[in-house]
């Protein structure tokens, strides 16, 4: 399977407060990849989160999103070292935006990871979702595991990406994948 590059949304300052993806995303690949490149967000401590839209929605916040979320995290000195369930990341047919990473403001901290989204155009099934990111923060190391689905028949064609709080920057590249 060949991967194509769809888009490319890369940030050099600090200054958005979301990336959307409202082209690029059809019938044309069954999967679709986001590449997650240096998010660095503006405020410490803040979750990457995503949100989309069904054909012809106003706004994100019309599907509902059913999620399971786990991460491991180990410090620099050693402790904690611990994989846990995040009771709450995950969501039971909410239509808030979904965390899918996590990490800091300094210059050494920021988010990297993907995310596969399966069949967003077709209108008889679910959509099925998951993502893995890394991030620092804290003096500690994030690897979030985030997967669901979002409970919509209708067509995805738009995906929001912003931090639960502020700003960011970084790269978030859309391929398509067939």
């Amino acid at each position: 399977m060949a991967m194509k590059l769809l888009a490319d949304n890369t940030a050099d300052t600090t200054d958005l407060s979301s990336v959307s993806f409202t082209s690029g995303i059809d019938s044309t690949y069954k999967l679709y990849i986001f590449k997650f490149i240096n998010i660095n967000p503006a405020t410490d401590g803040t979750f990457l989160t995503f949100q989309v839209n069904a054909t012809d929605g106003a706004d994100y916040n019309d599907s509902a999103i059913t999620s399971t979320a786990f991460r491991a995290v180990h410090a620099e000195d050693g402790s904690p070292a611990e994989m846990e369930y995040l009771t709450g990341d995950d969501q039971a047919q909410g239509t808030a935006f979904q965390r899918i990473g996590y990490g800091g403001d300094g210059s050494n901290e920021h988010i990297s990871g993907e995310m596969y989204l399966f069949n967003p155009s077709n209108t008889t099934y679910v959509k099925h979702w998951y993502s893995q990111t890394m991030g620092y923060n804290g003096d500690a190391a994030w690897h979030n595991f985030m997967a669901g689905y979002i409970n919509d028949a209708t067509a995805i064609d738009d995906i929001q990406f912003k931090m639960s709080s502020g700003n960011f920057d970084g790269t978030i590249k859309l391929y398509g994948v067939g």
